[in-house]
């Protein structure tokens, strides 16, 4: 199933000529179409966008559901999230009028309404901008899975994780979205196109914020727009929203911890920079990036290291008899202060 959802699985893009011929096929024919088809890859030997492995994930789960593509969505995700707009495979009065791309005379086709049948796991979602949002919300939901928490916080991370990277390092894929790196941030989410609608959703997790973009054209750019949104309203957004982390004043009296402290394993120096208690080794690699220490309380300090290789995250206290400091714990290792002359 993994293979599957993250586009690894090496499977053909299509399940037929429905593109051309606005035909899908039925689960059935697809069925049929897999017995003679050939994958151009193996799985995880490279990222291929899949329509097919996305309709087969969809009959898998309509197998060990016991219903409906449709009916396990709507009652799965649709009802506990509110998404009363939305629905698989449904003609319904209010949808927009799709339009074909436009053509050399200036003129657009109006695209009819198409049934995706076989392939709705895949494809062929209706939706609004608002149900969308309660979508993209549910994605920022800490705790465990229940109402209108869809999964646990483990599973969601799992979701947003990259599983496929593409050979830039700068995008890849997770568990049914796309996740790239767009001036140091990192952004989840899903472009698409059907018979006369394109859209992009696009998600920043850490600021919580979502920018959809439904389209009724086939030649509009909806990842472009979505992007230009994300780095200029998306980032006002997440501006005024920002709860500033609570800073503990600096005690003049942490300086008495600064110096030198050795270990089996070397040296290394405590340092006061900016009102701040910062940790320097002779095999730093980035002097202008060093280890924090932030203080956590009680006289506690948290390392906080630009990479995780070292014990970052842990606590580090700092040992003292007869009003000397003589010795630096940090998580489960020691270091003995040094005494300079």
């Amino acid at each position: 199933m993994e293979h599957l959802l993250t586009h690894s699985s090496g499977l053909p893009r299509e399940a037929g000529s429905h593109w051309s011929d606005l035909d899908f096929p039925t689960a059935d024919e697809v069925r049929e179409l897999m017995s003679d088809r050939q994958a151009p890859f193996s799985p995880e030997v490279r990222w291929k966008y899949s329509n097919l492995a996305y309709t087969i994930a969809g009959m898998v789960v309509a197998e060990v559901s016991g219903m409906s593509w449709a009916e396990y969505l709507q009652q799965n995700i649709f009802d506990p999230l509110g998404m009363s707009s939305s629905s698989v495979d449904r003609e319904d009065p209010k949808m927009a009028t799709g339009y074909g791309r436009r053509m050399p005379d200036g003129t657009r086709d109006v695209m009819p309404f198409v049934d995706a049948r076989g392939m709705a796991s895949a494809t062929g979602l209706t939706s609004t901008v608002e149900d969308m949002a309660r979508f993209v919300s549910a994605q920022f939901r800490q705790g465990r899975r229940g109402g209108d928490r869809l999964l646990s916080t483990g599973s969601l991370r799992e979701m947003h994780r990259v599983r496929m990277l593409e050979s830039t390092w700068t995008s890849g894929q997770g568990i049914g979205f796309s996740v790239r790196r767009v001036d140091g941030k990192l952004i989840i989410g899903h472009g698409g196109g059907y018979p006369g609608y394109t859209t992009n959703t696009s998600i920043q997790l850490d600021s919580k914020v979502g920018v959809i973009v439904l389209t009724n054209t086939n030649d509009s750019n909806p990842s472009q727009i979505a992007g230009q949104l994300m780095s200029t309203v998306g980032e006002a957004v997440a501006s005024a929203t920002a709860v500033e982390p609570e800073v503990v004043a600096w005690d003049p009296a942490w300086a008495r911890f600064a110096g030198a402290y050795r270990s089996r394993g070397g040296e290394t120096r405590v340092l006061v920079m900016n009102e701040r208690l910062v940790t320097m080794s002779p095999w730093a690699s980035s002097i202008g990036n060093p280890t924090r220490l932030e203080p956590i309380g009680d006289g506690l300090f948290r390392m906080m290291a630009p990479t995780g290789g070292g014990p970052v995250g842990e606590v580090v206290r700092f040992v003292e008899e007869n009003g000397e400091v003589v010795r630096m714990i940090t998580g489960d290792s020691f270091a003995d202060r040094v005494r300079e002359n």
